[in-house]
């Protein structure tokens, strides 16, 4: 089973794109973030013309999440259910197949100073009760997304300067951290234990892909059951490379399931 997860910066904006590297690479699941886009215009009878399903949920201009699958999906979640904000448009969670998927873009924080920076370190911890409201570590799931987090030094080009930046501070990686030892295996780097690998590049570096000057922020998480079978984790650069390209880039990941 071949899973992905891309931040898109807008669907509608990437559709082409996204569309031909579909049909590129043919994930069977493909998790989006940030689609921008309202439910009744996001573009699903494009894909659906591709052999895709998809289920979303979005708003104008921010966040939207979205699963698309060649496996129509058996049950969908959408949101907290703790009393607290739902954010239906950042977190989305769908039955395909043998496995379970979870969706996130985590918010990002804006600064550390700022409420939703706050707002960032509660939601992780709110996302790890939902993990305990609805799963378990035994079963096969799989959390991934833009979690606006570089869990380590190695996961930046410069950390040494990123020490107060909302995606490393030490408080947002130890609230990351909290979240994924309920039972998750960071896939990308169990495959790969050296640094330097990246899926954001800012459009405001001058050649950053080139440069390979970006941070590692949208992961694959497994539980132990499902990591165990992970064959195969990688980055896709030439994706960021595309004319108008998002920012991000797509991480892809292959399971004997």
């Amino acid at each position: 089973m071949k899973i992905a997860t891309l931040n898109v910066n807008s669907i509608r904006a990437r559709l082409d794109a996204v569309a031909g590297w579909l049909a590129e690479q043919r994930p069977d699941v493909l998790a989006l973030q940030e689609t921008k886009v309202r439910d009744e215009a996001f573009p699903e009878e494009a894909f659906a013309k591709i052999g895709y399903h998809a289920v979303f949920r979005g708003e104008k201009t921010y966040n939207g999440v979205a699963l698309l699958s060649t496996l129509k999906p058996a049950r969908v979640w959408n949101g907290f259910t703790d009393g607290g904000p739902a954010d239906e448009t950042r977190l989305i969670a769908a039955a395909i197949g043998p496995v379970h998927v979870v969706n996130t873009y985590v918010p990002q924080g804006r600064a550390m100073d700022h409420p939703m920076f706050t707002y960032k370190l509660e939601w992780f911890s709110r996302l790890r009760a939902w993990f305990d409201q609805h799963f378990s570590p035994r079963g096969k799931l799989l959390w991934v997304g833009d979690l606006n987090v570089a869990p380590e030094a190695m996961d930046i080009h410069n950390a040494e300067q990123q020490a107060n930046h909302v995606c490393f501070h030490e408080s947002v990686r130890a609230a990351f951290a909290h979240a994924r030892d309920w039972g998750f295996v960071d896939v990308f780097r169990r495959l790969h234990p050296e640094g330097g690998q990246f899926t954001f590049f800012d459009y405001r570096t001058k050649d950053a892909v080139t440069r390979n000057l970006g941070w590692r922020v949208d992961h694959i998480l497994a539980t132990a059951p499902l990591a165990a079978r992970a064959r195969r984790c990688t980055i896709d650069r030439e994706l960021r490379r595309q004319p108008k390209a998002s920012d991000h880039t797509a991480v892809l990941a292959e399971f004997a399931v």
